[in-house]
């Protein structure tokens, strides 16, 4: 049987996060499954070495319909590309009409679907209520990435014993996301006089200034920059570190992905969704909010404690040590 997952949400985090159901359906088949991904999902990079994928499709859809996949003709050319596939089963985790007509058109006779025209709720919740009742199975909501071992171990022997290694989530989708800067040098400097560290700052070349800044710092001699490295790339070094610190961003959910310790500082996206999947994530949200109640527009980066975050950062790596 061949079998399609599509998954039309944008970005690393969300690719991430639907892991651990398009696993469970490629495990209920018996099979690898293809899925239909957005470019910047990052999965040809993220799924290279996922032996449950066989084929990554790209949607070409932009906010701008600019992309081969987008308006009427788009409709018809993605359409005509499955069908040439000759997929027997699709699951769609989505609930717009257009997918589920794309597949009709594609003639794949089983098509699984969120419920038609639903309102956005609980990504999470969504994927794994609608993956269970489709495949009759309780599934796990806690995604995992596959890296090679061999490319952990040769990573591993550049990783001094001598301190700590601590994943640097500097980026985010929006400025309303993102601690301050200033905020992040110096609290690796309060970390680095307790802990001795290491810190790779994980972020694109869309934050250069930002890396620039930390680079140029006192803590910059201990800093490695993921600007210029491919994502495959930074996978066996995350899954090195002892701590993930960070804003809630695509590579936070990779290192909870990698099983490690994440403390994610939520202050303007919804903790629920994103932030409670994972028991290797751990959540700081502003003060005067909860994590029920910090959610899109809380608008809190100034508000997120200073002191606790650097008090849990020590705690988390002295679990570590432990």
């Amino acid at each position: 049987m061949k079998v399609l997952v599509i998954q039309p949400k944008i970005g690393m985090g969300d690719m991430v996060i639907y892991l651990p159901y398009i696993h469970a359906i490629s495990k209920k088949y018996q099979t690898p499954v293809s899925i239909l991904v957005k470019q910047n999902s990052r999965a040809h990079q993220l799924l290279a070495e996922d032996k449950h994928i066989d084929e990554i499709i790209t949607l070409d859809r932009s906010k701008n319909n600019t992309g081969s996949h987008d308006g009427m003709s788009g409709f018809f050319k993605l359409s005509n590309e499955l069908k040439s596939k000759n997929f027997d089963k699709v699951f769609i985790f989505n609930s717009s009409l257009r997918y589920f007509l794309i597949s009709k058109i594609a003639g794949i006779k089983n098509i699984s679907q969120y419920p038609l025209f639903r309102k956005k709720d609980n990504i999470v919740t969504s994927a794994k209520i609608f993956t269970e009742y489709e495949i009759d199975t309780v599934v796990s909501t806690q995604p995992y990435l596959n890296i090679a071992e061999e490319k952990i171990k040769k990573t591993e022997l550049n990783f001094s014993k001598d301190f700590k290694h601590i994943c640097l989530g500097i980026s985010a989708s929006g400025p309303t996301k993102r601690w301050n800067i200033k905020n992040y040098i110096k609290v690796c400097e309060r970390i680095n006089e307790q802990i001795p560290s290491k810190f790779y700052i994980a972020a694109g070349i869309n934050d250069k200034d930002l890396v620039n800044e930390i680079l140029n710092s006192s803590i910059g001699k201990n800093c490695t920059s993921f600007e210029n490295l491919k994502i495959s790339e930074t996978l066996p070094i995350i899954k090195n570190c002892n701590l993930y610190l960070g804003n809630d961003t695509g590579w936070l959910h990779i290192a909870a992905a990698l099983k490690i310790k994440c403390l994610a500082l939520f202050m303007d996206s919804p903790v629920q969704a994103y932030g409670k999947y994972s028991n290797f994530i751990n959540v700081i949200v502003p003060e005067g909010e909860t994590e029920e109640t910090t959610t899109h527009d809380t608008l809190g980066s100034e508000k997120i404690s200073f002191e606790k975050v650097l008090n849990s950062s020590i705690e988390l790596l002295k679990k570590n040590q432990s």
